[in-house]
């Protein structure tokens, strides 16, 4: 689940507005949490000694050293659980998490366990200002949530995971790596979503990650990782990973997408490896003689962040629907670039009107870029992310 990170269910562009009884469940859930949330290390400490009492199967799910997991799960919860009134935007999400959750081997069991462990800690920490209509409100919503990921979880066909065998590990600089792996059988994912990997460094840490490109002939993914400060996973697969390793892929997720039909032109936004789903799409454009207009900002600190900027710049050569702009915030520039931030450079040319938006980088820029972009001018409704949490 996403924890760490902007909402994970942007919001869509007309939803359909929530009954009132559903709206006055949510803002009490929502009322409570507030009182809650500054006690979320003690929440989460019995959540967990719970969820593992009532279910001790549960229990492998996590990593061996649970500080790494901190609340993360809790907090992830608590935010899906908040969202039940938003089901145009809530159900695709839940629907994807279902399918995912497939590759912890969870059962309607551990759905009732988790549910029972959430309320249990929440009503411990709120004490007298857990009545019976917030604990109402709070098993209704987390039912809601459960009955969704189970519906999708039981009519899935794919395989819970895909193995994956390492064929190339290449550090791109110091802290950068490009690591393509060849699945056993081919991962029925669309350019531009998300997956989550588990390596054998790191057992039972499941990390997102995108493809830096559109579904292959013989089904090999490549993949962008940057070690990341404190990244158990992320500085493992920089620095320990070795060909033959073989990794673990659960099923794609994410919405973000370019539909060639649309007659908009199209803005990508890209932050550092979040070039990756980007390029994914754009090496799905390529394929077709007929594309929008795309125009990629492609931002970093420096110009040593923009490792795939070569590469673009090579793609933008043989297709005239692209043009690639260099951003960085501090030092030297190159010809065409630009200065700031990627949030900076892009509204300096106003709202982009009829443009579909593409962001994708870290939670930090998402947040920062999106939020500019809409005091610029630019429609909710044309933005679209996804987001997660980066290690």
């Amino acid at each position: 689940m996403t924890a760490d990170a902007v909402s994970p269910v942007p919001r869509s562009a007309a939803p359909r507005e929530a009954p009132p009884a559903v709206t006055a469940m949510v803002q009490l859930i929502r009322d409570t949490w507030a009182i809650a949330e500054p006690y979320t290390p003690e929440i989460s400490q019995f959540f967990y000694g719970m969820l593992f009492t009532l279910a001790p199967a549960t229990r492998d799910f996590f990593p061996i050293n649970m500080e790494v997991q901190r609340g993360r799960l809790v907090r992830a919860l608590v935010h899906i659980v908040q969202m039940v009134d938003r089901p145009d935007d809530l159900a695709p999400f839940l629907r994807q998490l279902g399918r995912d959750h497939r590759k912890f081997g969870v059962v309607s069991g551990h759905y009732e366990a988790v549910g029972t462990a959430l309320l249990a800690a929440i009503k411990r920490q709120l004490g007298p200002d857990w009545t019976p209509q917030v604990e109402r409100a709070w098993a209704e919503a987390y039912t809601i949530i459960a009955r969704a990921m189970q519906a999708s979880a039981d009519s899935d066909d794919n395989p819970p995971f895909w193995n994956a065998t390492v064929a190339e590990h290449r550090r791109l600089t110091w802290d950068l790596s490009l690591v393509r792996v060849e699945p056993e059988y081919p991962v029925p994912f669309e350019p531009g979503q998300y997956m989550s990997v588990e390596v054998p460094q790191r057992p039972r840490l499941w990390r997102y990650l995108s493809p830096a490109n559109a579904p292959r002939p013989d089904g090999s993914l490549e993949f962008h990782v940057r070690a990341v400060d404190g990244g158990w996973v992320s500085r493992a697969i920089v620095s320990h990973t070795q060909g033959g390793d073989v990794w673990r892929i659960g099923p794609p997720l994410g919405r973000m997408n370019v539909d060639r039909e649309s007659g908009r032109d199209v803005l990508m936004l890209a932050g550092g490896t979040g070039v990756a789903p980007l390029r994914s799409i754009l090496d799905d454009l390529a394929q077709w003689a007929i594309n929008p207009r795309v125009k990629l900002f492609y931002g970093g600190q420096t110009r040593e962040d923009l490792y795939d900027l070569e590469q673009l710049r090579m793609l933008a050569s043989t297709n005239p629907w692209l043009s690639v702009v260099p951003v960085v915030e501090r030092g030297a520039g190159l010809p065409g670039c630009e200065h700031g931030t990627l949030a900076d450079a892009v509204t300096r040319h106003g709202a982009w009107p009829n443009h579909d938006v593409l962001v994708a980088g870290s939670p930090a820029m998402i947040r920062a870029t999106v939020s500019r972009m809409l005091v610029a001018g630019t429609a909710l409704d044309q933005i679209r992310y996804d987001p997660f949490t980066i290690d």
